[in-house]
């Protein structure tokens, strides 16, 4: 191998080093020579405006899209649970009716060691503890105030006892999932 073959690769790397600085100056800088020969015409400033305004409108369309894309998956997002929600509902709504068989067979006299009656109080007390774990509350309204938005009245009576717009007597307690209604309480309501 040559002398010229070995510094090859040298001088090659130089030139890459050399490429990366600026080339020096032979002569001194003057701006106000340089201002001189820099000049803009009418032509180019129109353009280069023009371009800033079309560079300002697509600015702007981004910054709209962006938004429009954050409200979707929002509204995406609040949908998905809303569904979720209503499904819920709608499948704790079928097992109330099982709800009310196991509660009118729970108070019915009877033997309390009999071990059918002792059967039907496990499993009654079992599925009131997953509707609990659910977020289901049930709606009592006994002595409280008459609520149209809970409760569903289906008969008046007079009662001296109690006082205007009161529930009498509670036909079918209603349940709630959160604060929304999953079926209303059935109720006689007083006066």
């Amino acid at each position: 191998m040559s002398k010229k073959e070995k510094n090859a690769p040298q001088e090659e790397q130089e030139k890459n080093v050399c490429a990366d600085q600026p080339a020096e100056v032979t002569e001194e800088y003057r701006p106000e020579e340089a201002a001189d020969t820099f000049t803009v015409t009418r032509e180019q400033m129109e353009k280069m405006e023009k371009l800033a305004g079309q560079l300002a409108s697509l600015n702007d369309q981004h910054l709209r899209l962006a938004a429009e894309y954050d409200n979707y998956r929002k509204r995406t997002t609040k949908e998905k649970e809303s569904i979720y929600q209503d499904a819920k509902m709608d499948t704790i709504a079928k097992f109330l009716e099982v709800y009310d068989n196991l509660e009118r067979a729970v108070t019915q006299a009877g033997d309390d060691d009999n071990v059918h009656k002792k059967g039907m109080e496990m499993i009654f007390h079992q599925l009131q503890g997953i509707l609990e774990k659910l977020g289901v509350t049930v709606i009592d309204p006994a002595g409280q105030p008459f609520d149209p938005e809970r409760h569903n009245a289906v008969m008046h009576v007079d009662d001296e006892n109690l006082g205007e717009n009161v529930v009498a007597q509670v036909f079918q307690k209603g349940f709630l999932l959160g604060d929304r209604v999953i079926r209303f309480a059935v109720v006689q309501v007083a006066n």
